[in-house]
């Protein structure tokens, strides 16, 4: 497995890391056998970036993460600002913060939390910048080594890179959402803030094994948040409508595959290209589909003329479908 530094924290972590909201539950049951599997099988293919939430689950991700043994040398980043502390993520302040991340600590199982990321926080509250200094102070007072932002957009992509103490910056980038490459790549590789990509899959549409007839389950969010229900549209398929992503996929994507590649490969490729990104994260609900993501580390980059290619396709023909702001 190859490795990247994240940013200012001076940690090196693996290219693929693991995304955990599937031990969560939140997508259909996981038992503790088949979670505990699937953070050995992280272990032994040197995946050492593991990605959680405060609200995975209601804490379950934290907690199973917090019960497995051997997290030696593994890099645990956790998530807040959207559980019950906020109401309805409309009440920030020290003190819920505070609750926040000591309620992770006990979880995780730790005395200090390794990253601890604003988890997609209202726009209006990044503007307003006093969460920023409450996080400058969780620092200081040693529940947090280092804090970051996971962001919707570009807008608070940049806004969050203005602040000298965030460290890292995830973002949803993928084949159909390419539009952090312009402006906020390079700006986070000049700040020397890692950037981790969430949904480099665009929740599965990339696997390219879908129909516009494939269904899921009723607790799965890309059943009920397809439309932007339950929470932002973008985190859904990249915000695309699910049908036109298929058609984007079939048309636009199987027919640049280069020869013995397949899709997620290509997807999870095209993404570590990018040398301004730190660690990619999907999440798995088997062993074996992590064994798949991390093969991608150790693929050949993409052709410049490929990369000049999806990027004028993506402008072309994609971005104008995805709904929600990019």
């Amino acid at each position: 497995m190859n490795t990247r530094l994240l940013g200012k924290t001076g940690y090196h972590v693996s290219e693929i890391g693991l995304g955990t909201w599937q031990l969560g539950g939140d997508f259909g049951p996981v038992s503790q056998e088949s979670a505990d599997e699937i953070l050995s099988s992280a272990r032994s293919l040197g995946v050492n970036f593991w990605d959680t939430a405060d609200v995975y689950g209601a804490g379950l991700s934290e907690s199973r993460i917090g019960s497995f043994g051997d997290r030696k040398n593994v890099f645990v980043a956790t998530k807040l600002g959207r559980g019950p502390q906020f109401e309805g993520m409309t009440k920030y302040n020290k003190a819920r913060v505070k609750e926040s991340l000591q309620g992770s600590l006990q979880k995780l199982r730790v005395e200090t939390l390794d990253l601890a990321q604003l988890h997609c926080i209202p726009t209006q509250v990044l503007r307003d910048g006093e969460i920023f200094s409450i996080m400058d102070d969780m620092q200081a007072e040693g529940l947090v080594r280092h804090w970051g932002a996971s962001v919707e957009n570009v807008e608070e992509a940049l806004l969050c890179l203005k602040q000298p103490g965030l460290s890292t910056l995830q973002i949803i980038f993928n084949l159909l959402r390419q539009d952090c490459a312009w402006e906020v790549l390079p700006k986070a590789k000049a700040a020397n803030v890692g950037v981790i990509v969430r949904l480099p899959l665009a929740s599965g549409l990339l696997s390219g094994k879908w129909t516009k007839d494939t269904t899921f389950p009723a607790q799965d969010h890309r059943n009920y948040n397809r439309d932007g229900q339950a929470f932002n549209v973008g985190e859904t398929f990249a915000g695309l409508p699910f049908g036109k992503g298929v058609e984007l996929v079939d048309s636009g994507l199987k027919t640049r595959l280069p020869s013995g590649m397949t899709l997620p490969h290509f997807a999870l490729r095209w993404i570590l290209d990018h040398e301004a990104v730190s660690t990619v994260i999907a999440g798995v609900s088997k062993p074996m589909q992590l064994r798949g993501n991390v093969e991608a580390s150790g693929l050949a980059h993409l052709t410049p003329d490929v990369h000049t290619q999806l990027s004028d396709w993506y402008k072309k023909d994609v971005r104008s479908y995805i709904r929600g702001s990019i």
